[in-house]
């Protein structure tokens, strides 16, 4: 990555970041609703897999939005500068404090590769671009997870962060989808 591009997007994630802390509680509950809302309408039967993420800090939502899915949820958990490993999500009950103020399941671990029975995987973003370029938070936790993945990505991100442009490198995996308070899933 050129120093440019690291520039570019570190610019970019700190105006996003100033940008969701400066949202108010109430704001953010709206959208949280929304998005819980928008979640319970997906086309996703009882036999299907989706792969979800329980949102944290200031990003939009909250985990309410897995109550919707009347499915197999899957949650990430984070295992260092490996691929996410992931386990069944069983309720607020089976959760337990994880790295990065994160709640992470405490069911047995399937595994990176069960990302890729998925039907549907909800991917955190600060940003994505209409041509479907997803900006996270710069870990990579998510890019060296989504090759593992044939199904349709969609990015979790609030109406102001579908952006025209987003810094793209070459390892970046595109979004599929895009998922917000406001317009609920739009295919890119």
């Amino acid at each position: 990555m050129t120093s440019d591009l690291r520039d570019r997007k570190a610019t970019l994630r700190s105006r996003l970041l100033a940008a969701r802390r400066s949202l108010s509680p109430e704001v953010r509950a709206v959208e949280a609703a929304a998005l819980a809302a928008h979640v319970a309408a997906l086309d996703v039967g009882p036999d299907q897999t989706v792969c979800a993420f329980l949102p944290v800090g200031s990003e939009p939502g909250d985990a309410s939005w897995l109550d919707g899915l009347r499915c197999r949820v899957l949650l990430p958990i984070v295992t260092g500068d490996s691929p996410l490993d992931w386990a069944v999500h069983t309720g607020p009950s089976g959760l337990v404090p994880a790295a990065f103020k994160l709640l992470e399941p405490s069911g047995p671990r399937l595994g990176a590769s069960a990302i890729a029975g998925a039907s549907l995987v909800l991917v955190p973003a600060l940003a994505v671009s209409v041509s479907g370029v997803r900006l996270g938070k710069g870990q990579g936790h998510y890019d060296r997870s989504l090759p593992l993945v044939t199904a349709p990505l969609v990015a979790v991100v609030r109406d102001s962060e579908v952006l025209e442009e987003v810094p793209a490198e070459p390892h970046d995996v595109r979004m599929n989808g895009v998922l917000t308070p406001s317009a609920g899933l739009r295919w890119l």
